[in-house]
């Protein structure tokens, strides 16, 4: 029998990270997830029953949480990095008017802490394999036409230049997917959002595993459609 594949799927205790862990295990891989605290558990642990989910412990806006979780995966094979990370704040605020703290907040965890993960951890994924971080339609500035989101907007597009650099600085073969999971039932994405997490999730999975072993940098939704930069 072939050894399983990997997926470190990391915030994974809610939303579209609970949806793509449960989508891997649905496809026969294992997972190795990742929660800010023990109040994460609760919904992993209905998933971890079949044994191929294992839970691990990071909060991506703590540097030595990441460096931890490095030291752990020692000697680990990794086939799927999928970097889950999205905070908004009031869509409505114009960039000019908003806190500092709120927009550093919002950069920091949508930009900056997922290409820190990707960092410590990308030497982890197999040479075929896809490193991954979650980013958004909105995170295109040639869509841009409805305005609106803006610091979340800003967030987005400064992850996917990012993951652009990164991808280009390296040039290890690997791939690299900008994500887009298309507007969704979540906390953020509200009740009115036409699709629900199952669907997104696996879209997201199906469009990773299809694209590994292409190489180089890639901003493309949940249907495998490549967007516009």
């Amino acid at each position: 029998m072939p050894d399983r594949k990997v997926a470190l799927v990391v915030g994974a205790s809610r939303g579209l990270g609970l949806g793509l862990v449960r989508a891997f295990v649905s496809r026969g891989w294992e997972v190795i997830a990742t929660v800010r605290s023990a109040h994460g558990h609760g919904a992993l642990e209905t998933v971890a029953g079949d044994g191929l989910v294992s839970i691990a412990h990071m909060d991506i806006n703590r540097p030595e949480d990441i460096t931890a979780l490095r030291k752990t995966l020692t000697g680990r094979a990794l086939d799927v990095l999928f970097v889950n990370a999205g905070v908004a704040i009031d869509p409505s605020i114009a960039v000019e008017i908003v806190p500092t703290q709120d927009f550093v907040d919002v950069m920091v965890t949508n930009a900056l802490s997922p290409l820190r993960v990707i960092g410590v951890l990308h030497d982890l994924v197999d040479p075929e394999g896809v490193v991954a971080a979650m980013s958004s339609g909105m995170g295109s500035i040639n869509d841009n036409a409805g305005g609106g989101w803006e610091i979340y907007r800003a967030s987005k597009a400064a992850l996917n230049q990012m993951m652009k650099s990164f991808a280009i600085r390296k040039g290890d073969g690997r791939t690299y997917i900008a994500m887009s999971p298309g507007w969704v039932r979540t906390d953020m994405g509200g009740n009115g959002a036409p699709l629900d997490i199952e669907t997104s999730a696996a879209g997201i999975a199906e469009t990773l595993i299809a694209r590994s072993g292409a190489g180089g940098i890639h901003f493309v939704d949940f249907r495998n459609q490549p967007l516009a930069w």
